[in-house]
């Protein structure tokens, strides 16, 4: 298997064969007083040296041992990105324990199964919200022993047994270490390498989601691995705003932001990343296609309200950059005179769309967890930020593949990372052997031994290799269907190529066994509305506005788009604008947003038997649920587009 090389920097000797306290411990000797961390809390940035995360990380694991914590036991943590949970799950770490984030809008259910998984005894919760959550769990999961909680607003009357404040649990910690002065050592020496970092869910897409426990040695080769393909280098600025219980976080903001020494910076809530994002200004940004189409249409929709001058400045300038961009794409040169206005533009308008959407920093712009439009991909090139596609997943500790800086590719993942071999199988899997891969499924033997064969990873991917040695990845192998006239598809190729249109939020492509292909859309309600007011289409909900015959139109456009890129047998002959947005609280996407075809296809089957028997128009009911729980239902009359 091979091995990453050290990276060496300074007084850092980074390989594989350390844990994140003994890197934590090593910052905190090196770096002091230097900034870690940074919160923004009530409109101020609150700050933390490396001395003072080490210092709260080992109060955090010697009051947590006090409580009963061991070898072995799991911490769940729940709640938005925040210091202290960051700090409970490298304590966690600390004591040879599993870190579990969960995600904090997860429902009920889907945190009971992850608390019955492993038999969690300690949560440490953001707040009120999360610890009413626990508490009513606890009713059914008699294993819950010890809750902490953070933000301890709205909690001072509450008596629950095992309830204890984060204040609380470091003055017990901090006492320990003030008796045991040999503890310090002991804690920081404690874990292996082949202990455990994290406990990170899979996606969970056709059934329960699995666990998937990452060594200290995985993730950290995961990282050297990125390292050395120049995706980050010592000392980012990053913004921390990717949810915990994803794998990409706790890569990049624990595994590499404590090996690398980044300055890790916390939003204030979610609904301010974008305003934080500007005042930052990160050298390293990974979001999801998503994300940067939300951007891309922010910039359009102030533009559509800007002067007349400055629109027209804009269109000139970002026309003739796209114009550049699209040359080096079919492989040639933009000429002298475009690279001489390119420099003028970049005064008058990349620069301060850059410094606007808070990029003006930013060497290492990513995007991953699927393809990203065209359209989007050369905006951001064509404004001076070197966009780059990722491929990792949650068993090889997030990273696999990437683009370099330089190239500019919209069909491939770029080459494989150095330490990472890359084959593929007679059926067309992607296989992937790195000290990164995890070693199997928490408790589950069977799913082990499909996963992990030889030392090999069967990623579930389907792809290629392509000459040159760049990675070209089609979808998931086990969707590899086939129509009734035996055309090959994988619908999540043609679903991801449909969202390419910012007014697509999500897609579901219909057709095994049939005919015919056809879609269930999911309209994207901001950009949408923002297009249907500038038009004077008035509406009065996301239902209404999806019916609208010029919305229908607009999606109509969309598809046809992306039939002319299909070979004959693969376009899409009807469509439905579905009168509800898939949502993960419904079940029909996971919570990264991965669609769970199967549940959209049993709950619209409605809908897919009148495309079917090729009926104009459908009555459909739909289940929603809200936030407190409750199940209602919404019904409209749907109409069948033909294409």
């Amino acid at each position: 298997m091979p091995k990453a090389d050290p990276v060496v920097q300074g007084p850092w000797d980074f390989s594989a064969e350390t844990t994140l306290p003994r890197l934590l411990a090593a910052n905190a000797k090196a770096l002091g007083g230097t900034v870690a961390l940074r919160e923004k809390d009530r409109g101020i940035w609150q700050q933390t040296s490396w001395a003072q995360w080490l210092e709260l990380t080992l109060c955090c694991a010697a009051g947590l041992e006090e409580l009963g914590f061991a070898r072995g036991d799991a911490l769940m943590v729940v709640g938005d990105n925040r210091p202290h949970l960051y700090t409970g799950q490298l304590a966690a770490g600390m004591l040879a324990g599993f870190a579990m984030p969960v995600y904090p809008d997860a429902a009920p259910d889907e945190v009971r199964h992850a608390i019955q998984m492993s038999q969690v005894r300690f949560v440490l919760a953001e707040d009120q919200e999360q610890v009413d959550k626990i508490l009513d769990l606890r009713e059914t999961c008699s294993s819950i022993a010890h809750v902490v909680y953070d933000d301890p607003r709205g909690l001072a009357a509450y008596r629950a047994p095992g309830l204890v404040s984060w204040q609380r649990l470091l003055e017990t910690g901090a006492a320990r270490l003030q008796r045991e002065p040999a503890l310090r050592d002991a804690l920081v020496a404690r874990a292996t390498p082949d202990d455990p970092a994290a406990f990170i869910h899979s996606s969970g897409t056709t059934g329960r989601p699995k666990g998937v426990v990452l060594s200290h040695r995985n993730v950290l080769s995961g990282v050297a691995n990125a390292h050395r393909a120049k995706s980050f280098g010592f000392g980012e600025e990053i913004l921390a705003y990717l949810p915990m219980a994803w794998v990409g976080d706790f890569a990049i903001t624990l595994g590499a932001g404590v090996a690398l020494h980044f300055t890790i910076n916390i939003p204030e809530r979610p609904e301010t990343v974008l305003h934080n994002l500007r005042e930052i200004a990160p050298t390293y940004y990974l979001a999801a296609p998503r994300s940067w189409d939300n951007m891309l249409t922010m910039v359009q929709v102030r533009m559509e309200d800007s002067t007349r001058l400055k629109k027209a400045l804009y269109d000139y300038f970002m026309q003739l950059a796209i114009s550049g961009e699209r040359q080096l794409l079919d492989g040639r040169q933009p000429g002298g005179l475009q690279r001489a206005l390119r420099r003028l533009g970049e005064w008058l308008v990349y620069g301060p769309i850059k410094d606007q959407l808070g990029l003006t920093r930013l060497a290492h712009a990513f995007t991953g967890g699927e393809a990203i439009g065209e359209d989007t991909f050369v905006f951001y090139r064509a404004l001076g930020v070197q966009l780059r596609q990722l491929y990792g997943q949650t068993e090889s500790s997030a990273f696999n593949a990437m683009q370099e800086p330089s190239e500019v590719r919209l069909h491939t993942v770029g080459r494989p990372l150095p330490g990472v071999e890359v084959r593929i199988s007679d059926s067309g899997e992607i296989l992937i052997r790195s000290g990164s891969v995890f070693k199997g499924y928490h408790r589950n033997e069977e799913a082990t031994a499909a996963a992990l064969e030889d030392g090999w990873l069967h990623t579930g991917d389907a792809g290629y290799l392509e000459p040159d040695g760049h990675l070209v990845v089609l979808g998931r192998l086990s969707e590899v269907v086939h129509t009734a006239q035996g055309e090959r598809y994988i619908p999540n190729y043609i679903e991801n190529r449909l969202k390419f249109s910012p007014y697509v939020k999500d897609v579901a492509v219909l057709g095994k066994g049939r005919e015919r292909l056809a879609a269930i859309v999911c309209i994207d309600k901001e950009p949408v509305g923002h297009w249907a007011e500038l038009r004077g289409i008035s509406y009065m909900s996301y239902a209404d506005l999806s019916q609208k015959p010029e919305v229908i139109e607009l999606v109509k456009a969309a598809v046809q788009r992306v039939n002319a890129t299909l070979p004959e047998g693969l376009k899409l002959r009807h469509f439905v604008s579905l009168h509800k947005e898939f949502d993960a609280d419904d079940g029909e996407l996971t919570r990264t947003r991965k669609l769970r075809r199967n549940v959209v296809e049993e709950r619209y089957a409605p809908i897919i038997e009148a495309i079917y028997a090729g009926r104009p128009e459908v009555a459909m009911k739909a289940q929603i649920v809200y936030e407190t729980g409750e199940v209602g239902v919404t019904e409209r009359t749907l109409r069948i587009v033909g294409v």
